[in-house]
């Protein structure tokens, strides 16, 4: 809760159970409207991948907005499980209730099962495109596929180990005309049905280590491509994560874990 100094905020280590691995977001659960500067400047003092914050409605629900150290984001995955651990593990929450979020991206809702957190978001189904040569060069490989979300390339890889062993020129993927690039390949040395990998450094992420909303994508392209709906996905960042991924209809399921690993105060309140 707000203290009498300021204005708390706590750092998550997402899509993990143990600290110091996933994907750190901060989390901001405001007591009072903020104006976009103020939160600029705070999502770029953590210097995170993404700082969310997070304002109550007269319902019991919750308006979510994320900002990387550069800007304002449409859609956050790993940030949204980290909202909602901050909500129920504080008090803000029932540990039985759902959180809801309103967000750019619609409404979207979290459930805890067992020591999971379950995330509803909306599905991103992937065009084909033709393969930019820049593409080609920033990842120094040769693509089997790419498509197109209104954000971002998919780019599938011939297998885990290029996956993961891949080393972009982030200069020239700063070129490409979308946010980001997701990376990902078939598991075959693994427990994974598929890994993957997401640099963005158009908004100020070089590689993000773990990206719930790139899954929005995954999902129905895996699913196409193995003829199934559930998966168990891994991204093979230097931290690394495990997402549990399942489509609903248009939607995609995103399950997780979370660790609390930092508890602080903003003096400016």
């Amino acid at each position: 809760m707000t203290t009498e100094m300021g204005q708390e905020i706590f750092q998550v280590d997402a899509f993990t159970n143990k600290p110091f691995a996933g994907n750190p977001a901060a989390v901001c659960v405001l007591p009072r409207s903020r104006d976009d500067g103020w939160m600029q400047n705070i999502a770029k003092e953590m210097n995170l991948s993404e700082t969310a914050f997070l304002l109550r409605q007269d319902d019991g629900s919750y308006n979510l907005r994320w900002f990387t150290p550069a800007t304002e984001v449409p859609l956050c995955g790993h940030a949204t499980l980290a909202s909602a651990h901050v909500l129920w593990e504080q008090g803000y929450l029932q540990p039985e209730e759902t959180a809801r979020f309103h967000t750019l991206s619609g409404l979207l809702t979290a459930k805890r099962i067992g020591e999971w957190i379950e995330l509803d978001f909306p599905m991103q189904v992937p065009a084909a495109s033709e393969i930019p040569a820049d593409l080609i060069k920033a990842l120094g490989t040769k693509p089997k596929y790419v498509g197109e979300t209104n954000r971002n390339y998919l780019v599938e890889l011939d297998s885990e180990e290029i996956v993961r062993n891949l080393q972009p020129d982030f200069s020239l993927l700063k070129t490409l005309p979308v946010q980001g690039v997701i990376v990902t390949s078939q598991g075959t040395n693994s427990e994974y049905d598929f890994v993957s990998r997401y640099f963005a450094p158009n908004v100020g992420i070089d590689e993000d280590p773990v990206t719930g909303s790139a899954h929005c994508c995954l999902a129905p392209y895996w699913r196409d491509r193995l003829g199934k709906d559930n998966f168990l996905a891994y991204q093979a960042s230097a931290r690394g994560g495990v997402i549990k991924v399942s489509c609903q209809g248009d939607r995609v399921l995103l399950g997780g874990q979370a660790v609390l690993v930092l508890r602080g105060e903003l003096v400016d309140g």
